[in-house]
């Protein structure tokens, strides 16, 4: 079952920022909009599927993993199709709320809540190897889709896409679905016996150090969105090759692949909770590496480095949310989190775009970010040892 998510990640990553960013340059120039704009145009669709994804997000709860990926890819697939023929501004939203709610949000809730679901022993081990797929798609997607532009226009590259995820994912998927893991006895056992406590959602929105954990949490995804959106602006001022550039998301893809299966090591061994004080310092590192290096080797330290902090993300939020709230309505404290994960997505873009328009050094913006995970390390550290307290206590 872990093969599937490996495999079908590699699909998913149409909805996801990067590849969406893409096409940033050309959708900005045929609408002609501005960074700050294009910006508070992917803000609003990205607010949108947020706030959406609360109430969808708990189908994962009452629905097998295999209906809800049959009823999300093709919605996924349309909204793909559409992109290619917008031809206005309302349209454009409608498209990228569709792409970030079905893709980003819903595509990545199912996948996390399934691996937290499904394994306890082992979970981090899951979790790590189900962000391999994902991770594939990222290191070679950039690639394949510039070298697309030749041939296509980029409009014509999303109707590809759409083609691709209705005839070769959905099918592939429908195949590889028919029979759903069901966690052994012994596993049962030791989720049973493990002396967690099965929060809802209304607990979990009432626990104080959860709102403290989002202060971590949500930084890689908005900084990450953050970076990837703007990536054409930062070729323009860096003046790099984008096919260049585009290489270094393989080097970034084999590090996060790497450090996700050392950090799913790590998680079984030690706990999740464990890992919440360090995983950002790799992003602090990132972010200080893109505001000091101008040279395009810069961009594959820079992209090393966030591939490490995605390495030990990607795996971290996959174990450490059913480590603390337990795996009983693990979808519906999931759909808040992902949903609080795309708003962080929705304001970076339109956030730093608006400071972009009116002349704040994108550089320093950056670096500023990385201030921010170090700070943020240091309360996690706070945080750690009093979940870990408030464990021992319950236990």
């Amino acid at each position: 079952m872990v093969a599937w998510w490996i495999f079908t990640h590699v699909f998913f990553v149409f909805w996801q920022t990067f590849f969406i960013s893409l096409s940033g340059g050309a959708i900005r120039e045929e609408y002609g909009l501005s960074n700050g704009e294009f910006g508070l145009t992917y803000m609003l669709a990205t607010l949108g599927s947020a706030l959406t994804l609360p109430f969808l997000g708990k189908i994962v709860d009452h629905t097998s993993v295999a209906k809800t990926v049959m009823m999300i890819v093709p919605a996924l697939a349309v909204a793909a199709f559409v992109m290619g023929f917008s031809n206005s501004i309302i349209l454009l939203v409608a498209v990228l709320y569709c792409l970030r709610l079905f893709g980003q949000g819903m595509m990545t809730h199912i996948s996390m809540t399934a691996m937290g679901k499904w394994y306890s022993a082992q979970r981090g081990r899951a979790v790590s190897i189900a962000v391999v797929g994902h991770q594939s798609g990222e290191a070679f997607l950039p690639i394949i889709y510039s070298a697309a532009l030749i041939f296509f226009t980029w409009r014509e590259t999303w109707t590809v896409s759409a083609v691709f995820l209705m005839f070769v994912a959905l099918p592939t998927v429908y195949f590889l679905l028919q029979v759903e893991r069901v966690p052994s006895d012994a596993e049962v056992t030791l989720s049973e016996d493990s002396g967690v406590k099965h929060w809802t959602r209304s607990e979990v929105l009432r626990d104080g150090y959860f709102w403290a954990m989002l202060i971590a949490v949500l930084a890689p995804s908005f900084i990450g969105t953050t970076l990837f959106f703007h990536q054409d602006y930062l070729l323009e001022l860096r003046g790099w090759d984008k096919l260049e550039f585009s290489v270094s998301f393989t080097f970034m893809a084999v590090l996060t692949f790497i450090f996700a299966l050392i950090a799913g090591q790590l998680v079984d061994r030690y706990s999740a909770i464990s890992m919440l004080p360090y995983f950002l310092l790799p992003l602090a590192a990132a972010c200080a590496a893109m505001w000091a290096f101008e040279s395009v080797s810069g961009s594959y330290i820079f992209m090393g480095l966030l591939g490490v902090s995605y390495g030990f993300s990607s795996t971290l939020f996959g174990a450490l949310w059913p480590e603390i709230y337990g795996t009983k309505y693990l979808g519906a404290v999931r759909s808040i989190i992902i949903a609080m994960m795309v708003f962080g997505t929705a304001i970076g873009p339109g956030l730093t775009g608006y400071l972009i328009d009116i002349g704040v050094s994108y550089p320093l913006q950056i670096l500023t970010m990385g201030i921010y995970c170090l700070a943020a390390s240091a309360i996690m550290l706070f945080v750690s040892r009093k979940i870990t307290a408030r464990r021992l206590a319950d236990s």
